[in-house]
């Protein structure tokens, strides 16, 4: 199973200058992978600043948007903006993109608001196709990104059969909600059985995102529930249970998501502290 670490770019009051530091340090640890949370009414850093700043001063680890919602975006400067990042990076990025579920309040630019999201994201994805292919973009020249881009790869999250079914013709795998192990379960089977009827070969990749705060425990759960207080205080409370705060904890969520076939687990921060990342690899890694 692949470990990786998300970025703080989604902590209540996150240092930005920490963002390029934590990911020096998580590739230096040795996690495989560098993760973000995206929230566009939440405080804190957009998910491409941080990843690009991740890309500009790592050269191994891979970087994954978890999730960002596609549909607030116009899609041609999304794909440009995408396009870059993995241009920087060398070729380490991967889209991991939603339609944003209950989350409207992110739907903030004008004109790109949340009804009719999912099949905006449908018509997105044909627009990121024909833009990292190299066709111009509003009657520039051609092409209207760096010769020699990349498709990037794509992972989706979301249950509705809608989004199963966009992941298993576009997408690499699916990321599977930061909920207890019985509740991603269900989510990771249907999209193995997505896969599968969509004619796919092989299995998709299934990325379970678990929560964890080590040094002060006691802050990241109140960020964490901060965070998804704006979904009601019933899921916040469920999200915030979840945060492993202890060695056993975090090898309790190692083994149980194992088991129910995840091919990889990035541990998302509840707070900045930089120190975290030692403590997080001395265990999982």
């Amino acid at each position: 199973m692949r470990i990786g670490i998300g970025l703080p770019n989604q902590v209540r009051d996150v240092r930005p200058q920490v963002i390029p530091a934590w990911a020096q340090r998580a590739e230096q640890a040795g996690f495989r992978s560098l993760g973000t949370v995206g929230r566009n009414a939440y405080p804190g850093v957009a998910d491409t600043v941080a990843l690009s700043a991740a890309a500009a001063v790592t050269s191994r680890a891979e970087l994954i948007s978890n999730v960002l919602v596609a549909p607030t975006w116009p899609s041609t400067l999304l794909a440009k903006e995408l396009a870059g990042i993995d241009g920087v990076s060398g070729g380490r990025l991967t889209a991991g993109l939603g339609v944003g579920g209950a989350r409207e309040d992110d739907f903030v630019a004008d004109g790109y608001g949340p009804r009719g999201r999912g099949a905006r994201l449908d018509r997105d994805l044909e627009t990121f196709r024909s833009v990292w292919h190299g066709e111009p973009v509003g009657g520039g020249p051609n092409p209207a990104v760096p010769a020699g881009t990349r498709q990037v790869p794509l992972l989706f999250g979301g249950s509705a059969p809608a989004a199963l079914n966009r992941m298993a013709r576009w997408g690499q795998g699916y990321i599977g909600f930061s909920l207890p192990v019985s509740s991603v379960r269900p989510s990771f089977d249907a999209a193995r059985d997505a896969w599968q009827r969509a004619g796919r070969d092989g299995t998709p990749r299934l990325v379970a995102l678990v929560y964890f705060a080590l040094g002060d425990g006691d802050a990241g759960k109140r960020n964490i529930y901060d965070y998804y207080i704006a979904k009601g205080a019933e899921t916040a409370a469920l999200v915030t249970g979840t945060v492993c705060d202890s060695p056993a904890k975090l090898e309790q969520a190692l083994s149980s998501f194992a088991a129910i076939g995840a091919t990889d687990i990035i541990f998302n921060t509840g707070t900045d502290d930089l120190d975290d990342i030692e403590r997080l690899a001395e265990v999982v890694l």
